[in-house]
């Protein structure tokens, strides 16, 4: 085994194309955040991005894309907001971990949503989780039909609540694929609110973050498009999501609606016509990412098992980070496990949230995202 390490935006067309092939063969892998075209767009926003490339008889069979800080801490690519990471490869490929991170100039390597089946790293899962996923069958074309056979349980109020909304404020309309970017900045004004409003970090307080969703919306590839999904009511934006679709994947990732309109449940009807719509174009899988939410267990067919951890190999900085972080990975997780627990943490940063917005005045560290 042969370990290379490149830019993402330097990759070889060849390279590029050995590592859609290994999304290809195998399922594990076909998720969008898994594509060099999302490796290479973090790298535009984030200077310490690179790409290991695992080479076997010369043949690229392997790719970990990763971020590294000066002292040799390496991180999943998009840590905090990838929602699927692996070292990528092709079928039957087994690496020495140790010997990866040495020759990637790590000495820590964190993950928080580790694709299962990534076995050398599995010595150094410290926990998995459950991350639901909906599977989607073809409708007819007739989303009020499809619905009543795939959420027989759902579909009367939801039919219900979607034809009241339409009466009050206008006919629904549902796009699949928006272009329009001043949609995007409405749904990244919505979800800075509700960041804000739940006492939640404002992700998109932070620049690099709107200038990422802003490329991503740009990329039109086999294996990575970006989706920007809007429910209408006459004229006006009700719910909207953005996210990355491979060709059988589609990964929900940002999902807010006008808050004025919480009572017709848009956010669950902006999920149900997003399965409907990505199933009609071949999509086969809807992955909610990690998390316990009411609405993932609505929708959810089955789950898939994602892992956190620390891969290290012997050397003190590797020793100093996992002192500090497992401890603060361990009392959030543990948060999370206990809803007695997490209840009470959840009514806390709601309350903060209302106290930091409290008379329309935004958190001291949110700056409003930048309209073009």
């Amino acid at each position: 085994m042969r370990i290379t390490i490149h830019r993402p935006d330097d990759l070889s067309p060849s390279t590029r194309s050995a590592w859609h092939q290994a999304m290809d063969e195998s399922p594990e892998y076909a998720n969008p955040f898994l594509a060099p075209e999302f490796a290479e767009a973090v790298g535009r926003h984030r200077g310490r991005s690179l790409v290991a490339v695992l080479r076997e008889s010369g043949r690229p069979v392997g790719f970990l894309p990763y971020e590294r800080n000066s002292l040799g801490v390496g991180r999943a690519i998009g840590l905090g907001l990838s929602d699927c990471q692996a070292l990528v490869h092709r079928p039957g490929v087994i690496w020495d971990t140790e010997e990866l991170l040495r020759a990637c100039g790590l000495s820590v390597f964190e993950f928080d949503h580790l694709v299962e089946e990534q076995k050398p790293f599995g010595g150094y899962v410290t926990g998995t989780f459950a991350s639901p996923v909906l599977d989607l069958r073809p409708g007819d074309g007739d989303y009020a039909r499809w619905l009543r056979g795939a959420y027989p349980k759902l579909a009367r109020t939801t039919l219900k609540k979607e034809r009241r909304l339409g009466r009050d404020l206008g006919d629904m309309r549902f796009v699949y694929d928006e272009r329009d970017p001043k949609v995007l900045r409405t749904l990244m004004r919505w979800k800075s609110a509700q960041y804000r409003r739940t006492g939640r970090m404002d992700r998109f307080a932070r620049p690099w973050i709107v200038d990422l969703v802003d490329h991503l919306f740009e990329v039109r590839e086999e294996h990575f498009t970006g989706v920007l999904s809007v429910v209408y009511a006459g004229d006006r934006p009700v719910a909207a999501h953005f996210g990355p679709a491979s060709r059988t994947v589609l990964a929900a990732w940002f999902t807010a609606y006008d808050p004025e309109l919480s009572y017709y449940s848009p956010g669950l009807l902006m999920h149900l016509r997003m399965a409907e719509a990505a199933a009609s174009r071949g999509v086969r899988l809807m992955d909610m990412g990690r998390g316990e939410k009411e609405y993932k267990d609505w929708l959810k067919t089955r789950e898939l098992r994602v892992g956190e951890g620390f891969a290290t190999r012997p050397h003190p900085v590797a020793a100093v980070h996992r002192m500090w972080r497992r401890p603060v990975r361990g009392l959030r997780n543990t948060v999370l496990a206990h809803p007695r627990l997490r209840e009470p943490a959840d009514r806390l940063l709601r309350t903060v949230g209302g106290l930091r917005t409290s008379g329309g005045t935004a958190a001291p560290d949110a700056r409003p995202v930048r309209t073009p």
